[in-house]
């Protein structure tokens, strides 16, 4: 592990494979649980669901094996990522995964496909906030949700009102908000 990414752990900006492994600590359900972050998805076992920015899959693992008769799609711009929460899943005998690489900008995907897409600690990190945003309602389907969990001690948290107003922007309708303002998730709605 090198400085640069010691300093990065602790400052804003992409986090780095190398550190996949802290991402999967047990203490981190605490703060947010998958089984948690699945109720708040409020899925459905059918539903076509991506998941931006899954790391080394700390989550994924779970949503996908609630997708019974569904898919989850994982996308992330770091290849090193992909491939660590691909052997976590494919361990776990998981078929109903598929991975893309995307280049941060936009996603190679069809418009109103997705009935959730859902991210963790990662909205923060990405520099065109608004460009994703209105990807992101571009692929979700009518009505579906946009779930954007944001976590205490994360140096690139997005404030809830903050995230609010950016959603609201990008033409989503409210929803809700789960948890407190330190540890959250908001769902908002394409409408």
């Amino acid at each position: 592990m090198s400085g640069e990414d010691i300093k990065r752990l602790a400052g804003k900006g992409i986090f780095p494979h190398k550190l996949a492994w802290s991402l999967l600590i047990p203490l981190r359900n605490i703060v947010l649980s998958p089984k948690k972050l699945i109720e708040r998805l409020e899925l459905k076992d059918d539903f076509t669901v991506l998941e931006v920015g899954p790391g080394p899959g700390y989550f994924s693992v779970k949503v996908a094996d609630a997708l019974t008769r569904g898919k989850l799609i994982l996308a992330d711009i770091q290849q090193e990522m992909l491939d660590y929460a691909k052997r976590r899943i494919e361990k776990r005998g998981l078929t109903n995964v598929e991975y893309h690489l995307c280049d941060g900008e936009s996603f190679p995907f069809r418009d109103n496909v997705f009935d959730r897409i859902f991210l963790v600690t990662v909205l923060g990190e990405v520099e065109n906030q608004s460009a994703y945003l209105n990807e992101f309602r571009r692929m979700l389907k009518t009505g579906g949700i946009l779930s954007i969990s944001e976590l205490a001690g994360d140096p690139d948290k997005i404030p809830a009102e903050s995230l609010r107003k950016l959603t609201a922007s990008a033409g989503f309708g409210f929803g809700e908000l789960r948890g407190s303002k330190w540890n959250y998730t908001m769902n908002v709605r394409k409408i």
